[in-house]
């Protein structure tokens, strides 16, 4: 087999962790080429429909993560042989990737409602804290979704969403991560 190189943003998660996962697994060696949003941006069009994961072997450049997850999970004993369980091992693959056009959906639906509507509330509070004019749990909460939607953990959401659509918020998330009980309560985590 040819040289691995496997392209895909530099998070653990996503839809390239799967393979990354059975390609270890399996001892099979691969590079793995971890890049920026904005790099992707910049070679998107490189890449067949335009889509990561992408994969380079056998002299060519190929997508799409479940087949992906086949062909390495076959070599790696990950992927049954019995065409009943491979069946069932495929119905779970494609029911993630609805989740996938379920995640895209909010995104641009009620994801950016709810983030645009609370980057108003701030701003019509101050622009600093919600409510009180001081820290309280409704800027706790804010500061874990922002936190949490930043951080590239929720597979197909991208991390610069709130940035895009409300940047107060984002400014209030690093504001709530200074704040000293903040702070201290993370650093008492080891975070």
């Amino acid at each position: 087999m040819s040289t691995i190189k496997l392209t895909y943003f530099d998070v653990d998660g996503g839809r390239a962790e799967p393979t990354r996962i059975a390609l270890s697994i399996g001892g099979i060696e691969f590079e793995d080429h971890r890049i920026s949003f904005s790099e992707f941006g910049q070679m998107r069009s490189s890449t067949p429909f335009n889509a990561l994961p992408a994969i380079e072997m056998n002299d060519g450049v190929y997508t799409q993560s479940n087949a992906m997850n086949r062909y390495f999970g076959k070599q790696a004993g990950l992927y049954p042989e019995d065409p009943w369980q491979a069946f069932l091992c495929d119905e779970v693959m494609d029911a993630g990737d609805e989740l996938k056009a379920a995640r895209e959906k909010l995104v641009d639906g009620a994801f950016t409602t709810y983030l645009k509507t609370l980057n108003a509330r701030l701003e019509a509070a101050g622009g600093e804290y919600f409510a009180d004019g001081r820290l309280t749990v409704a800027d706790l909460k804010v500061f874990v979704w922002i936190r949490g939607l930043n951080s590239g953990v929720l597979d197909y959401v991208p991390t610069g969403l709130a940035a895009r659509v409300a940047p107060l918020l984002v400014q209030h998330m690093e504001r709530v991560a200074a704040d000293p009980g903040v702070a201290a309560y993370y650093e008492g985590r080891g975070k």
